[in-house]
């Protein structure tokens, strides 16, 4: 029943904690490092939270044994009680070690992610290739070393220190105990059945307190810190809680609108800087910039990832803080050059996209139309049925691009978004195929610009692509520089007529 009721907490817990992260608006939690440090710590110590209730029932019993040792060695002698008072710098020794090895591990949390992040690359497949390639095995293995001993010299420090005093404190129980043992026999005089109580008694005694408190150290280590760190994250899901109050538009009339943007992550430098810059709705908008120059953020800003540090931006007039977020995103689609590989039927990895569409074959099939991945679908033995990912039983692994065309597809689910985000999405394919594929939806965007406005969004370093935008917007350095047509922009002989020259140089 113990084993049932654990494991039934354990799997809530881990529900809840995922649930707070995954509704959490914005992801700073997930890149921030301090923030991840916590969360690291919390999901190791997931086990002690559901160890919580089974210690709470644990604690009570032992104090009830300890009351009837207790009664016991009373109705020897009133002054064996005294025991318990030689018995509280074991309580205070047992309930203050586990705080300094907490502190200890929870300095040392970041390094000791590090090992674990070391340990991930030398043992899984994903960078197994370059890892033998690059011969840096034996690197990452005594790094990896470097790095847990960084953690655990302070918390093995932390601990020899903490033992000395629980060893004092138990030396004085010890002699306490012995002196008990004296006194009934030579000051009381008493029968041996007397002593033999005593001795049972006392050892259990010692046992007891001991057990007694552990458990409640157990306990006061999950109110001070496991559930400290369920709180900060409850509280800080709270924080950032996707709230609003104003409706997402049904369709765009005007467009998408900046105002005097600027953004910075938190210790770094502005990355975006006092941008203004207009979204017409309908339109085709490629982003272009030198790595560094803000396009990402841009794209994080639209998709309330983050919040502007100052300035806003408005869906028409409507402001996007004010729209809550789950809604906003509803609207959303995109596809994304660092893509999730979700290694489930190919249906179902498309139909992700879509949820309450997911197992709708003909919109399925649509999308994969409209990301040209027929040919991934064509050839795998069982169609959508098929299962993805070697490491599953029947599974089947894809390429690179195939993944990326299958990402596409997913990107392309839903019918009606408001804005569509193509960042990089066809990185792993040919200038030619991604021109064609770009083309064809380019035009069917312009053509469905009654429906619903809708903005697409393309981030490309390829030229070839981006020139049949309808506004080109270029960022360099977090500033906005220029914002035109291609032919505009090639006329006034700037930053994009340069880098478009340079490309072109190189095809030529």
């Amino acid at each position: 029943m113990q084993r049932r009721f654990r494991d039934k907490v354990t799997i809530a817990l881990e529900s809840h904690v995922a649930h707070l992260q995954t509704s959490i608006a914005s992801v700073a939690h997930q890149e921030r490092p301090e923030y991840l440090d916590r969360l690291s710590m919390l999901r190791n110590q997931v086990f002690v939270l559901d160890h919580m209730y089974v210690s709470l029932f644990s604690t009570l019993g032992w104090i009830l044994r300890l009351a009837v040792t207790m009664a016991l060695l009373a109705s020897i002698h009133p002054a064996l009680i005294l025991l318990v008072v030689f018995a509280i710098p074991t309580v205070l020794t047992s309930t203050w070690r586990p705080a300094v090895e907490r502190s200890a591990q929870e300095r040392g949390a970041q390094t000791n992610r590090l090992a674990r992040h070391l340990f991930t690359i030398a043992t899984t497949a994903p960078p197994g290739k370059e890892v033998r390639v690059t011969g840096i095995g034996e690197r990452l293995v005594t790094e990896r070393r470097a790095a847990w001993e960084r953690w655990y010299g302070p918390v093995a420090a932390a601990r020899w220190g903490s033992a000395w005093w629980y060893a004092l404190a138990w030396a004085i129980f010890g002699f306490a105990y012995v002196g008990a043992v004296v006194f009934v026999s030579s000051g009381l005089r008493a029968p041996a059945s007397a002593v033999l109580l005593v001795l049972a008694a006392g050892a259990r005694l010692s046992a007891y307190i001991g057990a007694t408190v552990g458990e409640i150290g157990f306990l006061r280590g999950f109110w001070m810190d496991g559930s400290r760190r369920l709180a900060w994250l409850e509280d800080y899901a709270a924080a950032v809680a996707a709230s609003g109050d104003l409706p997402v538009p049904g369709m765009l009339q005007r467009g998408i609108r900046f105002d005097h943007v600027s953004f910075a992550y938190p210790g770094t430098r502005v990355v975006l800087d006092d941008v203004s810059l207009t979204l017409p709705a309908g339109a085709v908008v490629a982003i272009v910039g030198e790595n560094g120059a803000g396009k990402t953020t841009l794209v994080k800003l639209l998709a309330k990832m983050y919040e502007p540090s100052s300035g806003a931006i408005f869906v028409d007039d409507t402001p996007l803080a004010r729209v809550p977020a789950g809604e906003w995103r509803a609207r959303l689609a995109g596809a994304f050059q660092d893509f999730f590989r979700f290694e489930f039927r190919a249906g179902h990895t498309v139909g992700l996209g879509d949820v309450p569409r997911m197992d709708d074959q003909p919109a399925v099939a649509a999308a994969i139309d409209r990301a040209g991945a027929g040919d991934v679908v064509a050839r795998l033995t069982l169609g959508l049925d098929t299962q993805l990912g070697p490491t599953w039983p029947g599974g089947v692994e894809l390429s690179f691009g195939q993944w990326q065309k299958l990402a596409l597809a997913r990107g392309f689910m839903r019918d009606r978004p408001l804005l569509l985000v193509l960042y990089e999405p066809t990185a792993a394919l040919d200038a030619e195929t991604e021109h064609a594929l770009f083309e064809r939806y380019a035009a069917a965007a312009r053509g469905g610009k009654s429906d619903s406005g809708r903005i697409t969004i393309l981030v490309s370093h390829r030229f070839s692509t981006v020139r049949m935008a309808d506004l080109i917007v270029v960022l360099d350095g977090s500033r906005l520089v220029e914002v035109g047509t291609h032919e505009e922009l090639m006329v006034k002989s700037g930053q994009y007529s340069e880098l478009y020259g340079i490309q072109a140089a190189a095809y030529r």
